[in-house]
């Protein structure tokens, strides 16, 4: 059976893939007002006075080498992506007192934030952009996956929110259990 996700590809967010990635930031506004993807990254956007500043912080890890991004792709054009890492790299989460209080020990990778393109929503790509990141990890060594879901069910619907790290049932149909809520 093909599915709408059998018709995406992906590629690595690179110096050689940044055109597509920023194509589809700027058609959607900056993406979450600016962000430009930066939120999990050691800076965040809260030190950013600009859409700019966070451009040029994402271009920097991309050209530094400190950026696992997966795009996605619908033909040549980029619709969708997964930011994915080890938690030196992503280690901006939500509700970090919450989180640190039950922890006993880091994931060996995490999963950022997930982005599909206006026009493209309910089609897979999350999916697909997921199901790419864990399969980089897998080839990097695996280890323990972490993910920061958003609960959607009994959630009411909401004109222009987006899930930005994904909803929990999409990270269930990978195997992922909640094993705390730190939100």
């Amino acid at each position: 059976m093909t599915t709408a996700a059998d018709a995406y590809t992906t590629r690595a967010l690179t110096a050689q893939t940044w055109d597509d990635f920023a194509a589809l930031v700027e058609e959607n506004n900056g993406v979450w007002g600016g962000c430009w993807c930066m939120g999990f990254h050691p800076e965040g956007v809260r030190g950013a006075t600009s859409a700019q500043d966070n451009q040029a912080a994402k271009r920097a890890h991309v050209d530094g080498g400190t950026c696992h991004q997966l795009l996605v792709y619908a033909d040549d054009r980029c619709i969708g992506w997964c930011q994915y890492g080890p938690p030196a790299e992503l280690p901006n989460i939500s509700n970090r007192k919450t989180y640190d209080k039950e922890l006993d020990r880091l994931p060996d990778w995490r999963i950022g934030c997930i982005f599909t393109g206006k026009g493209h929503r309910g089609h897979g790509v999350a999916r697909a952009a997921v199901a790419a990141a864990l399969a980089q990890i897998e080839t990097a060594g695996g280890g323990v996956v972490e993910a920061y879901p958003e609960q959607s069910a009994d959630r009411p619907a909401q004109r222009g929110a987006y899930f930005h790290t994904g909803p929990e049932s999409l990270y269930s149909q990978f195997g992922f259990e909640r094993v705390r809520r730190i939100a």
